[in-house]
């Protein structure tokens, strides 16, 4: 087939239009540059093409989203970790599960809004605990892009560094957090007995309204995508002040195929297969910023081979694809006597917790190192497909049954469950790292990704500590733990690498070319005119959320490439 060559040359173009893409649109069309935006899936409009309001027994499947729809039929995401003509493989024996969303904004529709600002110790863990490595940046090089994330997106929360005496909680600019619930309430006071911290949840939802946009109306759906733009996403918040500008161009359906470069080294443009007919083009660019997310820009690069970079473009250190990492992820859930048959009360609001705990033990009383922070959950949440599964097991129930009885124990119990999720660090190390396989492609041909992945005796530690934590709390509050123990055998319950969906560290950043794909500046030591806004130059994962990091990160760099750009020197 014929190659569409495009006539016109943009000054920037982006490759994804999540988080990292639709910062570095903003940012860059708001300095006077072109930019051309590539989306691998369709548009999308939340207002027209969501489900906020919808009931789950509006749907014969009551709410079921089958694997094209892994976290509920509404839920405001095009994509999963299985998609037809996108196969990806792993290496034997080991298992990686790669979440990919194709839709304008990516995974920022349906992501959890828990946008937690890292601290002064995550970008100097190497010089703490001796693992790893440390950032070629500190805390206070991009402190200023916290605070205009915090102002401009907005985010609810409060400081209580002072007060809780935890240093790597930085504080910044919230508006006021949600009332807690009622089980969150006796989660509290467990934790308060305990010593555990347990303090108001760092959210990316407006509970006052900002530049134009509502605060939440508290239906409790932010996964299915936000109509009234109360929380963020890339599509409701980016976009549209970029598209003002007049200076945006968004190109649907566009599967990014390889950087284009010359002779000289420097990125030329972008090819991509039109996924509507299969129709291959060429976009010409001064400027490539690559935002398709840690694994997905990896595997671009990875594809982008020449004779200057027979390895893949801006790869001579053989560095990119490697240092692959995920958050560690495991659950435990408990059944709360003190919650039956508590009378009907309105629980809704923000589609997610109200309270959190931040990592709060002193590592030098422990056998493992970094942390993680508590995730925690319960409620009355709207009931769908699979609602309370397994009832006739419930340890407050009696036993199952049919007809009036039945419901009377549903309505009994309904509520009655707590849940608590470890999100934590993860160290990067030798065995987990992804690369082009030689024998598989996509159904547009383009080579896919193997991936390698192994967790450590450091990470199934930590999950072992929380455990015993989450139970004690569990206990504390008079409950029953429902979730079996996991020995080491089973990684004391973690789920999969990449399961999570907080992959980064693929395109690291550092100050040694030979070791680093990327300068401070995320900017290819090998290819000035090649930059990465994702999670991919990450050189460590934190206790914390990745996603207010990646934006923070984003508009330093386009800031970076903006002034570059404006001297003509890149």
């Amino acid at each position: 087939m014929q190659v569409i060559e495009s006539s016109k040359e943009y000054d920037v173009i982006i490759v994804g239009s999540g988080a990292g893409g639709g910062m570095a649109a903003y940012v860059l069309t708001k300095a006077g540059a072109n930019v051309a935006l590539l989306e691998a899936g369709a548009l999308w409009d939340v207002a027209k093409d969501g489900a906020m309001f919808k009931w789950s027994y509006d749907s014969p499947r009551r709410g079921f989203g089958g694997k094209e729809k892994p976290f509920g039929e509404f839920d405001g995401c095009i994509g999963g970790w299985e998609m037809d003509g996108e196969p990806y493989t792993m290496a034997p024996g080991e298992r990686w599960d790669w979440f990919r969303a194709r839709m304008l904004g990516g995974r920022t529709n349906h992501w959890g809004r828990i946008s937690l600002r890292w601290g002064p110790d995550d970008f100097r863990r190497k010089g703490i605990d001796g693992l790893g490595d440390d950032w070629p940046i500190t805390y206070d090089d991009i402190k200023p892009y916290y605070d205009n994330c915090d102002r401009f997106i907005g985010i609810f929360g409060n400081n209580h560094a002072s007060e809780t005496g935890l240093h790597n909680e930085p504080d910044g600019i919230f508006q006021p957090p949600p009332k807690p619930r009622g089980y969150e309430l006796l989660i509290k006071d467990a934790c308060d007995k305990l010593k555990i911290p347990c303090v108001p949840a760092r959210m990316s939802i407006l509970t006052q309204p900002l530049n134009g946009r509502a605060a939440c109306h508290y239906c409790g759906q932010c996964g299915r995508g936000c109509g009234t733009h109360s929380n963020f996403s890339s599509p409701t918040v980016l976009l549209p002040p970029a598209e003002k500008t007049g200076k945006l161009t968004v190109v649907p359906h566009a599967m990014a195929r390889e950087v284009l470069s010359d002779d000289e080294g420097r990125a030329t443009g972008v090819s991509y297969v039109n996924t509507t007919n299969g129709q291959e083009t060429t976009l010409r660019g001064k400027i490539v910023v690559l935002a398709a997310s840690a694994c997905e820009s990896a595997r671009l690069l990875l594809n982008s081979t020449s004779p200057r970079f027979p390895k893949g473009l801006a790869n001579n250190s053989g560095v990119v694809g490697k240092y692959l990492i995920d958050s560690t992820g495991m659950s435990v859930s408990g059944f709360i006597p003190k919650l039956v048959d508590l009378p009907s009360v309105n629980e809704d609001g923000v589609g997610g917790m109200h309270l959190y705990t931040p990592w709060w033990v002193d590592n030098r009383k422990l056998d493992f190192p970094r942390g993680y922070h508590i995730e925690i959950g319960g409620g009355r949440r709207m009931p769908g497909y699979g609602f309370m599964g397994g009832i006739e097991e419930h340890p407050g129930g009696s036993g199952g049954g049919y007809g009036k009885a039945l419901k009377e124990e549903y309505r009994r119990l309904y509520g009655t469950g707590v849940g608590f999720a470890l999100r934590g660090e993860m160290i990067p190390n030798k065995d987990s790292y992804c690369e082009i396989d030689p024998e598989v492609v996509d159904q547009w041909g383009i080579p896919v990704l193997r991936f390698h992945f192994k967790w450590s005796d450091h990470e199934r530690k930590q999950a072992k500590h929380g455990q015993e934590t989450f139970r004690e709390i569990i206990q504390t509050m008079g409950g029953t733990v429902t979730t079996p123990w996991r020995d080491h055998d089973q990684d004391y319950g973690l789920e999969p690498g990449g399961r999570i969906i907080h992959e980064s560290g693929t395109i690291r950043m550092g100050n040694e070319p030979k070791a680093s794909v990327l300068n401070k500046y995320c900017q290819a030591h090998e290819v000035p005119n090649l930059f990465v806004c994702d999670g991919a130059p990450f050189v460590s994962q934190a206790d914390k959320n990745l996603t207010w990091t990646i934006l923070a990160f984003a508009w330093r760099t386009s800031e970076y490439i903006a002034e570059q750009w404006k001297k003509r020197s890149i």
